[in-house]
């Protein structure tokens, strides 16, 4: 065992050096130019799709299904992820990042922006309108696959910078336990290089030559394998940075404490275990893998309901715990006592309610039985957008209501708060009012990835339209509410008043005990290796030597 002891915060930097603040912010701001740009094209994706206007002669359905796909889910995550950590990084190491780690963060930076840019050039051009899962065999420009490799390559470095601001503060402190901040962002960034190694063989190896007419077929069940062995732990990759916020930072920002050190290390300890050997649950339906090798990835699956379910005992634990210390009595009187005007607290708090109906549909997603019930309906993109465009988002926009004045020096005013609630509110409405709708349509057999049709007026899909409007209408809420959004990052970071404000990390109540298995890395990531060779091995090794006759490239649009 080794003693957590309770941090004084007062005697830590509550802010960011400006190197470091410098560079998280180029981060951010990154993130959030193309936030807004994939908030414009789900604008007119769900217009189109509702039936309510119609696209102009020169651009198509998937091209802007896509935009939104990549802008959305991969590039504004992926900065926002990068910059929140380094940031937490620096703030929990003594105020900065050392020279190491910050080439490794510029270096990563100018990486994912030319990645970014050249894969953005190729979907606006209309080379790339494949979706932001690129499935062989739609082919898009060899640009857009280096542009996706340099973009995973960048968050590479960025994740070697957190490993060196790691080892530095380790060397510095012998035999501590390292901050909680810190712990969670390495834990976070492992799982991500170790899940991103199959998808970068497959862009490198499949299909950059195949795009460029090297190889003349491609692989496609061993392609599609290899990015979901990357695409579900994406999704963990989105969830663990805002579990941070809710475990690190939400406990300062409402005048509590993390309730323990040792079950939230735990809890990320089996993240990363059991978030990476999952991907066949996305196969389900697909020929090619044995039903017992589903089994075992659907198991592996719901495990992972586990750490969640310890986070959410944690945050309603620290919620009452703080309610009952500041006067609350009761079996609910604590609610009452919780900051439900602070912005700060109350957007990742509808996050957290959105995560209870986004767990229990992936629930539903991962059971071998139910999803084929489900499968490629509408019902997937409802539940893909509560649990990241709902759960994921509103914690990163509570987290910028702090974090972006934190980087400038400026503060978070009286009415940037009354118009951070207002956003919350209109994003929350839009976000279950799209989704109810596609929910609602899933189930009566809509299908994903279509533009509007009525299937020429066959009565099954005529029920649909009603949905579609309430849908199309959500998104709208949505669109007003990403504007807004906008708007108020670019007044904290340039207009509002010069101040301080703190950088919100929670601490233990008392001195805790964590056992000092939990930072042994060579035991977690030895498990992690076992776990992916168990459940990949042998399905990848048959996909190799027995594959089916290989693709041609094939574009559709």
């Amino acid at each position: 065992m080794v003693i957590a002891r309770k941090v004084d915060t007062d005697r830590l930097p509550s802010t960011v050096a400006r190197p470091a603040a410098r560079l998280g912010l180029s981060y951010i701001w990154v993130a959030y130019i193309a936030f807004g740009l994939a908030a414009i094209a789900g604008m007119v994706q769900g217009m189109v799709r509702g039936g309510i206007m119609e696209l102009p002669s020169w651009t198509n359905y998937y091209q802007i299904l896509t935009a939104h796909g990549v802008l959305m889910a991969l590039i504004f995550t992926t900065f926002f992820i990068v910059g929140f950590l380094l940031t937490g990084v620096a703030r929990t190491t003594g105020g900065s990042l050392h020279k190491t780690a910050l080439g490794w963060g510029w270096a990563g930076w100018i990486l994912m922006v030319v990645g970014t840019l050249m894969a953005v050039v190729t979907i606006l051009m209309n080379e790339a309108s494949v979706l932001y899962t690129f499935y062989a065999p739609l082919k898009a420009s060899p640009f857009f696959y280096i542009g996706a490799a340099l973009l995973v390559v960048g968050s590479w470095f960025a994740g070697f910078a957190v490993f060196a601001s790691y080892r530095k503060w380790k060397k510095e402190n012998p035999g501590k336990i390292s901050p909680l901040f810190v712990f969670m962002s390495v834990t976070t960034f492992v799982m991500w290089i170790i899940a991103t190694l199959p998808v970068a063989v497959e862009v490198i190896f499949q299909l950059i030559p195949w795009s460029l007419g090297i190889s003349p077929t491609i692989n496609i069940m061993l392609s599609r394998t290899l990015f979901w062995f990357f695409g579900h732990p994406l999704v963990y990759f989105w969830l663990m940075p805002a579990y941070i916020a809710w475990y690190v930072c939400v406990p300062r920002i409402i005048g509590g404490h993390v309730f323990s050190d040792s079950l939230s290390r735990l809890a990320f300890i089996l993240l990363l275990l059991f978030s990476i050997p999952v991907g066949f649950h996305h196969q389900l339906m697909e020929p090619g893998i044995s039903a017992g090798w589903k089994m075992i990835h659907v198991t592996l699956t719901l495990i992972v309901v586990i750490p969640s379910l310890m986070t959410a005992f944690s945050m309603f634990a620290i919620f009452e715990t703080t309610g009952r210390k500041k006067g609350g009595t009761g079996l609910f009187g604590w609610l009452k006592k919780l900051p439900w005007t602070d912005v700060r607290f109350f957007a990742p708090f509808v996050g957290m309610l959105f995560f209870i109906p986004g767990g229990a549909g992936g629930i539903i997603n991962a059971s071998n039985q139910i999803n084929a019930v489900v499968h490629n309906t509408i019902w997937v993109t409802g539940h893909f957008h509560i649990t990241v465009g709902a759960a994921v988002a509103l914690t990163f926009f509570g987290v910028s209501f702090w974090l972006i004045p934190v980087l400038t020096g400026r503060t978070l005013t009286r009415t940037a708060n009354r118009m951070g609630m207002v956003q919350t509110v209109f994003w929350a409405v839009g976000m279950f009012l799209m989704s109810f709708a596609m929910h609602t349509m899933g189930l009566s057999g809509a299908p994903r990835r279509t533009d509007y049709t009525t299937y020429m007026d066959h009565p099954t899909a005529l029920g649909w339209m009603d949905y579609q409007r309430v849908m199309a209408f959500g998104g709208g809420l949505l669109f007003v509410a990403a504007i807004l959004l906008i708007l108020i990052l670019v007044y904290l970071t340039f207009y509002a008043p010069k101040g301080y404000t703190e950088y919100p990390i929670g601490e233990t109540e008392k001195e805790q005990q964590v056992p000092r298995l939990l930072e042994r890395w060579p035991v977690w990531i030895g498990l992690v290796a076992f776990l992916i060779v168990m459940a990949y091995g042998y399905p990848i090794m048959e996909q190799i030597h027995h594959q089916a006759p290989g693709s041609p490239p094939f574009k559709t649009w």
